[in-house]
């Protein structure tokens, strides 16, 4: 790999879409030649067929296409998707293909069911002596000829084409095995003894010494080639279900918008709305793109992007995001981002990024398939020189060999990881979790501590009004209607909570105050319904020469010592009530705190609030006191995670703001809020698309249970090479019936990674 550009130099990255690989030792050969290149950096995933490209200095694009192609392979830029998906192939699960294109799946399902039907009677024949007939044999080649050849034309295509570039891959095994087997039954019935009427011999699982002369194997080239289609062919269904979730995503959006042009309504394609165009969204249509609501109210359907089945509601000033659902009345929406900057543009581009990284035990696996296949093939011939210095024949050699080969194929090892983060990260998309990689998945199975910062994440992140005290004769109808309307006339964030909280618990709208003024540092002062009201901190009442009642003054010192902000009431010159104003604990916080304690995770809040304000929260969603840092500013949130680190801990950090972001990068694990800024999302592991604290569990949960799944794959797929070569090379598998374990060893990982499928969100408590 050369990475050999000057500082001042700039570097581009391209995704290629590449065609004909077949198995991960062409992947590795590709990324091979692709990081020769001087200032490329390149990964080729099998699973996707694509190669994540980097680049800079004097490469371009054509350069890095023309070496892929004189590796043997085609390269080309992937066209943007169409408008409409493309219609599923039968049996299949949505096509992948571009329109008017074959599609590669049907194609290779007609070459397997003929393949099958040729290949059937040749086993049976071979398998059942009694039905040897006097010339059973022809019938067998005539049968298996095209089978092996016409069946197996894209394993001996890609053979020859590697052979012309001096390279071998598991084509190359597949191709020779079949073949030699095939030559080897047309010599033994032209000029051996095998072509007599009449001739028979029995079916074994195991290999027998014999005449050479006298065997045929055409059982064992149809039936390789026929078990290999099969294995192929439920492959690549099974590739096309593992990324079905990524492309169910970037499908949900709207194909057409109506726009208001000059205040009447058109109807255009989404990809021609700009940024503060205004469009009409009517109830049970999708809102075509990220925007603030400017006419109208309704409630929103968000669970296709985060999974959460409540409704959300909306009204001007909200802002709505692009692909949800509008279930209730008529909105007009301005346009904020459209395209590539969408949530779901983003939330897609994340997730398909993250299928093109590979843990650490898949770089070790792509290093053994480079050197595999060759490796392989030595061992092949050794089997034969084995067989035929002790004196097996050339007829038991000659299957030892072909069975070693054909038994080797190593695309199980290079599917393990890709299948496994396709299914993986596009599960997580679906219940809100975006995964930016393997490399993350290491650091949810290390993490023991999870950083949480309060504000926005523990806790709502604005302020609420959560306690009315009154005092004795003092309707709590009449302070809320006269202190909300004094408090809505001002700006102030405070006195806003107060004003909100007042509305909804009264279920009315407020009166509009006669008379409002403010007053600096200490609260609002005007007449409302004839009244002089006093809406602010004690030391205003004070000034106006009215005490709190006993009974208020301890109120108000009781939400001082749990962090909360005291506003005091009073009108026509008499105390009448305590506010308690605070930022309010998110209601999922608590469960969210329990299920991160029983992944193993020690909690820890951090925030730049007082201790009494943390500690109380901390006290609510049952954080130990000792786990509770306060006080700390936005720059020294990184000093926090390096502390930990430092020691010993491996650190999972929760946040949402631009202060979170550099903590964020720090921490061995990122978990940032969705609801949250860009910035922090892009400093984050992992994604969490809605505000609920309780989905980072869920993320932990699912990128463990990913990552046991690539770790299962692996254990597999090398397990299986280490047990079933020794057994091949002594002559205890039939070539044919190593056929069929080297086709189920591939399908057996796939069908291990779409398992993640089922993977559900914990049940709420």
């Amino acid at each position: 790999m050369n990475d050999s550009i000057s500082d001042s130099g700039t570097r581009d990255e391209i995704e290629l879409a590449i065609g004909g690989m077949t198995c991960a030792s062409c992947a590795a050969r590709i990324e091979k030649k692709l990081n020769r290149m001087e200032g490329v950096t390149a990964s080729v995933n099998y699973a996707t067929e694509k190669a994540r490209v980097s680049y800079g200095g004097e490469v371009a694009v054509p350069d890095l296409i023309a070496v892929v192609e004189r590796t043997g392979y085609t390269a080309a830029v992937p066209e943007p998707p169409v408008p409409e998906p493309a219609p599923a192939a039968p049996g299949g699960t949505g096509a992948r293909a571009t329109p008017g294109a074959p599609d590669e799946l049907a194609t290779l399902r007609h070459r397997l069911l003929v393949t099958v039907a040729l290949s059937v009677p040749v086993v049976a024949l071979a398998m059942v002596p009694a039905w040897q007939f006097e010339y059973w044999q022809w019938l067998s080649l005539t049968l298996a000829a095209p089978a092996v050849i016409w069946g197996g034309w894209s394993f001996h295509r890609a053979a020859f084409t590697n052979a012309r570039h001096g390279a071998a891959t598991m084509d190359t095994l597949v191709s020779i095995g079949t073949l030699a087997a095939l030559l080897w039954s047309v010599w033994a019935l032209f000029f051996g003894m095998a072509g007599h009427p009449g001739m028979t011999h029995p079916f074994e699982l195991t290999i027998q010494r014999g005449d050479a002369s006298g065997n045929i194997y055409l059982e064992a080239a149809a039936g390789v080639t026929a078990f290999l289609l099969t294995g192929r062919y439920l492959e690549a269904r099974a590739k096309r279900t593992a990324g079905a979730a990524l492309r169910a995503l970037m499908e949900l959006g709207a194909k057409e918008v109506t726009v208001l042009r000059d205040g009447v309504p058109v109807l255009v394609p989404v990809d021609r709305l700009a940024v503060g165009d205004r469009f009409l969204v009517r109830p049970g249509e999708k809102i075509a793109t990220d925007g603030v609501v400017v006419e109208g109210s309704s409630a929103v359907d968000t669970s296709m992007l985060t999974g959460e089945s409540v409704p959300v509601e909306v009204a001007a000033g909200d802002a709505v995001t692009g692909a949800t659902v509008n279930a209730g009345g008529r909105l007009v929406v301005e346009a904020t981002r459209v395209g590539a900057d969408t949530q779901l543009a983003r939330m897609a581009k994340l997730v398909e990024d993250a299928q093109h990284g590979k843990a650490a035990a898949q770089r070790l696996a792509d290093r053994i398939s480079a050197v595999f296949v060759p490796a392989v093939i030595v061992l092949a011939l050794g089997t034969l020189a084995f067989w035929l210095l002790t004196g097996g024949g050339a007829s038991a050699a000659f299957t030892a060999a072909v069975a070693v080969l054909i038994i080797a194929c190593p695309c199980a090892l290079g599917l393990a990881t890709p299948t496994a983060l396709m299914v993986g990260t596009g599960r997580g998309a679906q219940i809100g979790v975006l995964i930016k990689g393997p490399e993350v998945l290491e650091n949810t199975r290390k993490a023991d501590t999870i950083v949480l910062d309060k504000t926005g994440t523990v806790t709502t992140g604005r302020m609420t009004l959560l306690g009315v005290h009154v005092a004795d004769g003092t309707p709590e109808a009449d302070v809320l209607r006269l202190a909300g309307a004094l408090e809505h006339a001002s700006e102030h964030p405070i006195a806003q909570a107060v004003a909100a909280g007042a509305a909804e618990r009264l279920g009315a709208a407020l009166p509009t105050p006669e008379d409002f003024a403010n007053v600096p540092g200490l609260g609002v002062q005007g007449v409302v319904e004839g009244h002089a009201v006093l809406v602010g901190r004690e030391r205003l009442l004070t000034e106006w020469a009215i005490e709190l009642p006993d009974a208020l003054a301890a109120a108000r010192a009781r939400a001082e010592a749990a962090g909360r902000t005291a506003i005091t009431v009073a009108w026509d010159g008499e105390a009448r009530a305590v506010f308690e104003v605070a930022d309010a604990v998110k209601e999922t916080s608590a469960e969210a705190v329990a299920r991160l304690r029983d992944l193993g995770l020690t909690p820890i809040l951090l925030t730049g609030d007082n201790e009494a304000v943390a500690r109380a929260v901390a006290a609510e969603v049952g954080i130990d006191a000792e786990h509770v840092i306060a006080g700390v500013m936005p720059q020294d949130k990184v000093d926090v995670v390096r502390r930990l680190q430092a020691g010993g801990k491996t650190v999972a950090m929760v946040g949402d703001g631009v202060n979170d972001a550099a903590a964020l990068a720090t921490a061995d694990l990122g978990l940032a809020m969705g609801t949250g800024t860009d910035a922090a999302i892009e400093a984050g592991d992992l994604t969490l698309v809605r505000g609920d604290l309780r989905v980072a569990a869920d993320a932990i949960r699912l990128s463990r249970k990913t990552l046991f799944t690539i770790k299962t794959n692996l254990v597999w797929a090398f397990g299986y090479n280490v047990a079933a070569l020794p057994l091949a090379a002594a002559g205890l598998l039939n070539p044919m019936l190593a056929g069929a374990a080297m086709a189920f060893s591939s399908v057996s990982v796939v069908a291990n990674s779409l398992r993640l499928r089922t993977f559900r969100a914990a049940e709420r408590r």
